[in-house]
Formats: structure tokens, C-alpha cells, sequence
């Protein structure tokens, strides 16, 4: 089967190339803020599992369309002939540099490429975009039209108005802003805008709705991977006769911590990878290291359980956490690059009373005595651990290639994704953390099915 050619043509700086990196999912497409950052026309193939799809042609911008159709305009003829005008002046202007733009754009869609006209939405219509149309309608191609609003300017209304009358279809499309369903919608369009392609494009949607699926599978596996490494994560030591016994608790404290913040690091990146994402930046808000109760922190309630919550779901579920904790890390400046803060407060005596921090001390069978902080017990460490991950997959999973800012994370005022979970689905998650600070093999199995759900909301 033939692939699917669409070529994004439009006026210079209009946003053609990140509409192309956003339908190709392609980190390669050159975005620049000044006109003319593409120069000539390029080819990008969209692909899942490695399977070519469809092929998007990012071309240079229209330079001098007035020229261009007052030729086109001179040549005898009727609308029956005007395809083979615009090929005869391709022909005869191959090499002529006045009017390498207009050529490069216009030799994939004489190739047999449906056009996508971009245009921006925030600055108003104006008469010089007639005379592209113009030329675009002598194609005799299948001709959708794109309103991308860069700026703050508002003009939609006026645009879909004059677009309307030369384009069989009309979509507004936020470039950078569009989301998994936006992009499939666009392909939508595209599949009834031609009807050679629609059985393809329609091939290529149910494809992208499977490999959808997949990235959730495998991505709601590595997070329960991190999950239960994290959970039994401990640090251990060798006591030096007469060595400072609350300072190596630091030093084991500090080793932990930077191992868990490893873990998650990790796993993120691996996250990213499964969505085409193998350099992304990660900047933005790192929340400072929480002090006080934990539970009452509306920062720790972003990602983890209230209080309320967690009480209830630790009592239904026999998950709660009693008696003494090894290690107090309760808390978090949350979000990517960030360390797992270590927070003592409040909720001890919450918890029942006790030190927050205990290490424990072991034999050795050859003598001397080991220092061991770990594994983590506070009630909500996994919550906070999921809830963390959740929201960083949402924005990975509903991120574009057209976005080339870091990753930024930042945090609202809207209580977490777990917090407005159904109680029976906190109490499965609660049974699944409990089995795997025991060591079950089978819990992850079934913490697994769990999150894939949570990622699909």
C-alpha cells in the first residue's frame, strides 16, 4: 500500500514545521521563531514500531505568490488545464533561484502529496493569502486548511470565513498544545479529505490507538519496577569500633535518599524513551523540602493521600503502617531532578508514637556490628512514589514534538490523581504496596494491571 503524502505549505513562520514534528512525532524537524528557518522541502516519515505510515513534507513558505499566479494567470486555457500550468511552471522555473521557494513547495504536492495550508490565527487575514490559496486550488489536490493561533491575537472567526471558500475542510490545530486525541482528530480529517488515502490513514489511526495500549503496558511496568525496588530499598554499614553512631545514620540516611532519587531518575527517563523522547530537558518547579506534618502538606497531598484518605484506605486495606518506622522519608521537592527529601514532623505521634528515624543494629557471624536505615514504612512513601509517577507520564504521554521547552512539572492546587480515585480502587492499591514490602512476587503482577488503569484516565 502506497504511504499517505501530505505537504505543509503556508506563509513563512506560520508554524508549518512544528505541525509536521507534531503529526511525525520527529525531534528533527528545525522550529525557529524567524521566518525562513525552513529552506527547502524535507521529507518525514511517521512510523510505529518501526513501520513506516504516512509521510509529512515540511516546505520553505510562499515567497512570491503574487508572480507566481500572475504566470499562471497568463497561460491559455480553461480550469481544465490549470493543474498542468502550475507543472508547466515548475518546469520551466526549476532552476530559476527567484523562485526556489514556490518550487520546492509545489513539486510534492505535483507529485501526488494532499496539501495542509497552515495559517495563524492570531494576526488577522489579509489579501496576499488569497493568491497562495489561489495557486493551491490550481493543484487540483486535496486541500485541508490549518488554523494554528500562535500569538495572543484572536482572528479564528475571520480566517475560517475566507479559508472556507477555497478548502474543503477547516480545523483549528494548537501545534504545540495538541494532545493524543487533537492529533488523531487531525487524522481524522485527513483520511475523508482524500479518498485514496482513507483506508490507510484509517489503518494508521487503529495503529497508533494499539501502540497507545502498548507504551501504557510498558510503562505502567517499569513504574511498578521502581515501585518495588524502592520499597525494600536499604542501606547497611559496618561499624568501626568507637565510630560516631548518629553520623554514619546520616551518612546511610544520604546514601538512601540518593539511591531512591537514582531509581525514579531512571525510571522517568526510561518513560520518556517509550514515547520518542531520548534527550528531553527536565526544568521547572522543584517544591522545597517539606517540614512539618506530612499528612496536613497540601505540597505532599499534590502526589500522595490526605490524611483522611489514608487512614481509611490503611484500615480497609490492612495496609497501615504501625508501631516504629525505620526511616523517616515521608516528604519530597517533587518533581524531575528533585531530591526525596527527608521529612520529620508531626507524624509520629499521628502514627502512633516512636522515633521517626531508628536504625537498626545486626550481628555479624564474624563478629562486629551492622548499621542498617531501611526499608521506608511511612503510610504514604508508595502513594507519593505513584502519584509522582502519574503525573509525570501524563505529561510525557500527552507531550508533542513540537514542544521543544524542558519538561516542567509544575505544581496546582488540585488534589492528587489518586486522591480522587474510588476507595475500592485505593484499598487494592493499599493490598498490593503491603504485599510488596513483603517480599510477594505476585504483587507486582497485580499492581501492575492497577497502575495501567491509572495511566488510561
Amino acid at each position: 500500500m502506497t504511504l499517505p503524502v501530505f505537504a505543509v505549505v503556508g506563509h513563512p513562520n506560520k508554524g508549518k514545521s512544528s505541525i509536521v514534528a507534531t503529526l511525525a512525532e520527529h525531534p528533527d524537524v528545525a522550529i525557529g521563531p524567524l521566518p525562513g528557518t525552513t529552506r527547502v522541502a524535507r521529507e518525514f516519515t511517521f512510523r510505529l514500531a518501526g513501520l513506516p505510515q504516512y509521510v509529512l513534507v515540511d516546505t520553505p513558505g510562499f515567497q512570491r505568490a503574487r508572480e507566481v499566479f500572475q504566470w499562471l494567470q497568463s497561460q491559455p486555457g480553461d480550469a481544465s488545464d490549470r493543474p498542468a500550468h502550475v507543472r508547466r511552471f515548475v518546469e520551466t522555473h526549476r532552476h530559476d533561484a527567484l523562485f526556489a521557494d514556490e518550487i520546492s513547495l509545489l513539486e510534492p504536492i505535483l507529485r501526488g502529496a494532499s496539501i495542509l495550508y497552515v495559517v495563524d490565527g492570531a494576526k488577522p487575514y489579509g489579501a496576499e493569502y488569497e493568491l497562495e490559496m489561489q495557486i493551491l486550488r490550481w493543484t487540483g489536490q486535496p486541500r485541508m486548511a490549518l488554523i494554528n493561533r500562535i500569538g495572543p491575537g484572536d482572528f479564528r472567526a475571520q480566517w475560517h470565513q475566507a479559508l472556507g471558500q477555497y478548502f474543503s475542510i477547516v480545523r483549528d490545530f494548537d501545534a504545540v498544545g495538541a494532545d493524543f486525541e487533537t492529533r488523531l482528530g487531525v487524522l481524522r480529517a485527513l483520511a475523508e479529505l482524500n479518498r485514496e488515502s482513507r483506508e490507510a490513514i484509517a489503518s494508521v489511526i487503529d495503529a497508533m490507538q494499539v501502540e497507545r495500549q502498548r507504551r501504557r503496558h510498558r510503562c505502567a511496568g517499569l513504574i511498578v519496577s521502581q515501585l518495588a525496588t524502592s520499597l525494600i530499598m536499604t542501606e547497611e554499614k559496618l561499624l568501626v569500633a568507637g565510630e560516631d553512631r548518629q553520623a554514619v545514620q546520616g551518612e546511610l540516611q544520604a546514601r538512601l535518599l540518593s539511591r531512591l532519587r537514582e531509581e525514579e531518575s531512571t525510571t522517568r527517563a526510561q518513560v520518556e524513551s517509550v514515547y520518542g523522547y531520548h534527550a528531553l530537558e527536565r526544568s521547572g518547579t522543584e517544591l522545597p523540602i517539606l517540614a512539618g506534618d506530612l499528612f496536613a502538606s497540601e505540597d505532599w497531598q499534590l502526589f500522595g493521600l490526605s490524611r483522611q484518605s489514608l487512614v481509611v484506605t490503611a484500615a480497609v486495606g490492612g495496609a497501615a503502617a504501625g508501631g516504629v518506622i525505620d526511616l523517616a522519608v515521608g516528604g519530597a521537592s517533587l518533581l524531575l531532578g528533585s531530591l526525596l527529601g527527608s521529612v520529620i514532623g508531626g507524624a509520629g505521634a499521628w502514627l502512633g508514637g516512636g522515633e521517626l528515624a531508628r536504625a537498626r543494629l545486626l550481628g555479624e557471624p564474624l563478629g562486629g556490628t551492622v548499621m542498617r536505615l531501611g526499608p521506608i514504612q511511612a503510610a504514604n512513601f508508595p502513594w507519593v512514589l505513584l502519584g509522582r509517577a502519574l503525573v509525570h507520564h501524563r505529561l510525557v504521554s500527552e507531550r508533542n514534538h513540537a514542544q521543544r521547552a524542558g519538561l516542567a512539572l509544575e505544581a496546582g492546587g488540585n488534589p492528587s490523581l489518586l486522591e480522587q480515585q474510588a476507595p475500592a480502587m485505593r484499598r487494592e492499591l493499599a493490598k498490593c504496596f503491603q504485599r510488596l514490602r513483603q517480599g510477594d512476587a505476585g504483587a507486582s503482577d497485580a499492581l501492575r494491571a492497577q497502575v495501567e488503569t491509572l495511566l488510561a484516565v
